[in-house]
């Protein structure tokens, strides 16, 4: 068996807090499900802020880098901002964290024929707002990044997804040990992928 074949890529998603408490883990799940991907892990558990951290993994640079937007921003609109870009951006950075550890989330790892890029495409944009009807951010809520910042929180968006492969190598393996990933046969990954059909008429 060739575990490198593109139909055993793994990927990472959180069914966020929003999701939780709009009881929409049972749609987000059918709908991840309906794609032929196979859950090899799930659970549910409140993050802890270190987690968060970990998650998120981003610095200084990622900070400067999102709050030299507002403050341009800002500045554009005449107004003069009352502190520099990477604390802008920290407030964004504690914004995420304090969300993902408000309440309990869903945390899962799905397999199959390029699961990343599957999984982005149901998920959708990041922003509710601007995100393609028939996604799940598209369908099930309508948050924005303008709306979210005026309230001075993280845009609910309900489901975070990995961007990429080491992505999702990198945050599968803060939220679950290796023992907790299953790896196991799906019926449906005959009719998915067996090039060979023989035999599936009596």
């Amino acid at each position: 068996m060739n575990k490198e074949h593109p139909k055993y890529e793994r990927t990472f998603v959180i069914l966020k807090p929003d999701a939780v408490q709009r009881s929409l883990v049972g749609e987000v799940v059918h709908r991840l499900e309906r794609t032929g991907l196979k859950f090899v892990g799930m659970r549910m558990l409140v993050a802890t802020r270190e987690q968060a951290k970990a998650h998120y993994g981003k610095d200084d640079a990622w900070c400067e880098k999102v709050g030299g937007r507002i403050v341009s921003e800002m500045e554009r609109d005449g107004k003069k901002p009352a502190k520099g870009a990477v604390e802008y951006g920290r407030d964004i950075l504690n914004g995420l964290l304090d969300f993902l550890t408000s309440s309990p989330v869903v945390i899962m790892a799905l397999e199959g024929n390029e699961a990343v890029g599957v999984v982005k495409k149901i998920v959708g944009g990041t922003e509710p707002l601007t995100s393609d009807v028939g996604t799940i951010r598209g369908d099930l809520t309508s948050d924005s990044y303008g709306t979210a910042g005026l309230d001075g929180r993280a845009v609910r968006n309900l489901v975070h997804c990995s961007d990429k492969v080491e992505e999702a190598e990198r945050e599968l393996a803060i939220w679950f040990k290796p023992s907790e990933l299953i790896s196991y046969t799906h019926i449906e990954e005959k009719m998915l992928y067996d090039v060979n059909l023989d035999g599936i008429l009596e």
